[in-house]
């Protein structure tokens, strides 16, 4: 399997704490290919998918202007053939499983992440 120079991902998450670990997550990956682009609410992240064409999408379902499976729902029906792993906290576990059923590739749980399950996620995806 070969990779693509670049992968631009989308990361879609409110919390700038969440930002700042995946964004060093990612930056831990030697010879990174990642492009990080970043929104903190569901129709920013619908605009940026638009503007960027990203390869994959990174998509917290808890966001201020959206919540839940709908969330995802709206990302896919804006970018069908962009594979969507979800991000969760460790109480949403349920609505993670859920959500593989409606078409996310995977979930990864917030706080159990590290930069070689983050990176196998988003290269599968």
């Amino acid at each position: 399997m070969t990779l693509k120079k670049h992968i631009k991902v989308l990361l879609i998450e409110d919390n700038p704490g969440d930002v700042r670990l995946i964004w060093e997550i990612l930056s831990e990956v030697r010879h990174s290919p990642f492009y990080l682009s970043v929104a903190d609410t569901l129709l920013g992240g619908l605009k940026e998918i638009e503007k960027t064409g990203p390869d994959v999408i990174l998509l917290d379902l808890s966001l201020p202007d959206s919540n839940g499976i709908y969330t995802l729902n709206r990302v896919r029906d804006k970018a069908p053939e962009v594979p969507v792993v979800v991000l969760t906290g460790l109480d949403d576990e349920l609505t993670a499983i859920k959500s593989l059923k409606e078409g996310a590739q995977d979930y990864l749980v917030k706080g159990r992440t590290d930069s070689d399950l983050l990176k196998r996620a988003i290269i599968y995806a």
